[in-house]
């Protein structure tokens, strides 16, 4: 996908236990999947495949509003929303049906699951695994394929297989078997796949997409899917992709469609933001952009994403947690340290770290800030202090032995704070501001779709320890690839959208 995307506080509690699945029949002959919540820990990251050879290279009637989509001709896949972060639903694969949970990835091409094969990856023993053996319609390619993405990789082997997706069956589709799945990201997961759907060209293996088949063997009537992602963490249903048509229910007034600009991913041309109704001018004279129902947040280059952050007062997380450990606690530290205290044990005696020297703090600054990077603790605030206090320790420690002044060291410890990078681009809102906030809007089709501060603003966590994420991460990609804007899940979960591959165009319209 020759994009590199990280994501921000990746769950690390191992609850991937899924809820029942429940089927439930309607008067118009389609089968609703419906899939109930639990609530688990927050979870926001961005996915999106980094492999520079692809692109471098969910008893109504549906119908998309002119002449597609047919009741008759629709199926409907429900999708279920973790934390307005990750949106997934079941499919199945083999004969008799092995049942996986798979994101709908719009930013991507390949179905890939994990493989029984798969012996070495921790992230394998939490989630279904695909058992050839078992599958009477099971044909064997072998084939290598891997995979990078920005948070994380797979590879394994191509194989092939009939697909389930709601009532409808793609047969002999070509798929990837995992047998690594290395890191936390897919560990954390709370899907086992992923079904791509955007374009054949960044395909890897040139394999045709299980989309692709739907059409090709006449399994829908007409060449368009929609989603439409229910934003409301506390809602029943989590959203739904429709293959064949759309949910008039799900959206208000029409369409806007633009025209795909480039097969690969499903990329368009945008024009104009603007924050509060001013232009950023940066896309005045136009931009990429492509919607990706892959990706959380919503991306673009950092000198607009840096003007929109600055007119929401988004600060960096780990940059704005360790000047509020400094500013409460610095002087408590610098105290304890002038006491003897014994340095591994502080932050553990102040209440910020869960353990009581279980963890050496002369790993030193530069392991700390890594093990945040490769670990990408979840726990909200808790972890974010718990680092941030070691990494003060330390620092204070050290101008200790150069005989500072308080002041001093405090003051050069905030500037330290000012520097620390958010190792996934994630920026933290003040909560109690929302409402003041401005609106933020892009130029699609010559109309402003705008996102008010309750739809691009993440909450997570509840009461005292609750955080606000700025839905905006920065992305920079040189001419002629960018600049670029992903529309995430952010924004679509603000309009509701038709990707119409008869037409090769996008259309959005507000959710309903």
């Amino acid at each position: 996908m020759g994009i590199k995307y990280e994501g921000v506080l990746v769950a690390l509690l191992l609850l991937f236990l899924l809820s029942p699945v429940v089927f439930s029949s309607h008067s118009d002959g389609l089968i609703r999947i419906r899939l109930k919540k639990k609530k688990l820990d927050q979870s926001i990251k961005l996915h999106r495949p980094n492999d520079a050879t692809e692109q471098e290279a969910p008893i109504r009637k549906y119908g998309l509003r002119g002449n597609h989509g047919n009741s008759e001709d629709t199926e409907i896949v429900a999708l279920k929303n973790y934390m307005d972060a990750q949106y997934f639903g079941e499919i199945g694969i083999g004969t008799p049906s092995q049942k996986f949970t798979v994101i709908f990835d719009t930013g991507s091409s390949n179905l890939w699951v994990p493989s029984s094969k798969c012996y070495f990856s921790v992230s394998c023993f939490f989630h279904s695994k695909y058992k050839s053996s078992q599958s009477s319609t099971y044909t064997k390619n072998g084939k290598s394929a891997e995979i990078h993405y920005g948070t994380g990789a797979i590879s394994g082997f191509f194989s092939k297989d009939h697909v389930e997706v709601g009532e409808l069956v793609v047969k002999n589709q070509d798929f990837i078997e995992a047998t690594r799945e290395p890191g936390i990201t897919f560990l954390a997961a709370k899907f086992d796949g992923i079904l791509g759907l955007g374009f054949q060209e960044i395909s890897v293996g040139n394999v045709v997409p299980v989309w692709y088949n739907m059409v090709n063997q006449g399994l829908i009537k007409d060449p368009v899917f929609s989603f439409w992602l229910n934003r409301n963490v506390e809602g029943e249903e989590g959203g739904e992709i429709v293959f064949g048509g759309v949910d008039s229910d799900h959206f208000k007034g029409n369409h806007t469609y633009v025209p795909v600009t480039q097969k690969g991913y499903w990329q368009f041309d945008m024009g104009d933001v603007l924050v509060g109704g001013e232009t950023t001018g940066f896309c005045a004279d136009g931009c990429a952009a492509i919607a990706d129902s892959g990706t959380s947040l919503l991306a673009g280059p950092t000198t607009v994403i840096t003007q929109i952050n600055h007119a929401i007062g988004a600060s960096g997380v780990i940059s704005q947690e360790c000047k509020s450990v400094v500013a409460q606690y610095g002087k408590t530290i610098l105290e304890m340290l002038l006491a003897e205290a014994q340095p591994q044990k502080i932050c553990s005696q102040i209440g910020f770290c869960a353990f009581d020297g279980t963890r050496s703090v002369s790993m030193g600054i530069e392991s700390v800030v890594n093990e945040k990077l490769e670990k990408k603790h979840d726990g909200g605030l808790h972890d974010a202090s718990c680092n941030a206090c070691e990494m003060a320790v330390i620092w204070i420690q050290n101008q200790l032995k150069h005989n500072k002044t308080e002041d001093q060291i405090l003051n050069y410890v905030n500037e330290l704070c000012e520097r620390l990078p958010s190792p996934n681009g994630e920026s933290a809102v003040d909560c109690s501001s929302l409402s003041s906030l401005p609106s933020v809007s892009f130029t699609i089709g010559g109309k402003a779709f705008d996102l008010a501060p309750e739809q691009y603003i993440l909450k997570v966590g509840e009461g005292v320890a609750a955080q606000c994420i700025s839905g905006f991460t920065a992305l920079d990609l040189a001419p002629p690839r960018g600049p670029l804007w992903i529309l995430g899940d952010v924004f679509m979960g603000r309009y509701h959208t038709v990707f119409d591959y008869g037409n090769l165009r996008v259309g959005f319209a507000e959710t309903a």
